[in-house]
């Protein structure tokens, strides 16, 4: 009886902590993607990651030794609809974590060897503030 309680809770936990996750992305999402944003975005898509993991095995655990074993959850089609929406979630979430992934590569490559670009934008930058202010 406590395993079963211990794991609707893991079960529970995982659900709300991936929920969360998810939530702090879309956050992120909407501000400015700049280096510092993509990487948490980045850390924050791990750990959502980890929280879906984690929301698969309390559930396989909890089909598996819970009390009210497999053939109560088996039976009935609600469980098969769950199933079935967390694999179309993962299957769609997995666009956006590739995209996620090559922005990040791109920022750390820019990091490592900064675009000629952005060379002439901080040299402009600057030149413009020592003309603006005089040294004394």
């Amino acid at each position: 009886m406590i395993l079963d309680a211990i794991l609707a809770y893991l079960h529970f936990v995982s659900i709300f902590a991936l929920f969360g996750f998810l939530t702090a992305e879309a956050i992120l999402i909407r501000r400015a993607l700049d280096a510092g944003t993509i990487r948490l975005l980045g850390r924050v898509d791990i750990f959502y990651f980890g929280a879906a993991i984690a929301v698969l095995v309390s559930g396989f655990l909890r089909l598996v030794l819970g009390v009210k074993g497999a053939d109560f959850y088996l039976q009935s089609w609600p469980i098969y609809a769950k199933i079935g929406l967390f694999v179309v979630v993962a299957v769609i979430s997995v666009a956006p974590t590739l995209v996620l992934m090559a922005m990040g590569d791109a920022a750390a490559r820019r990091r490592a060897r900064p675009l000629i670009s952005e060379v002439k934008t901080s040299d402009h930058d600057m030149s413009s503030d020592a003309v603006s202010s005089p040294r004394v």
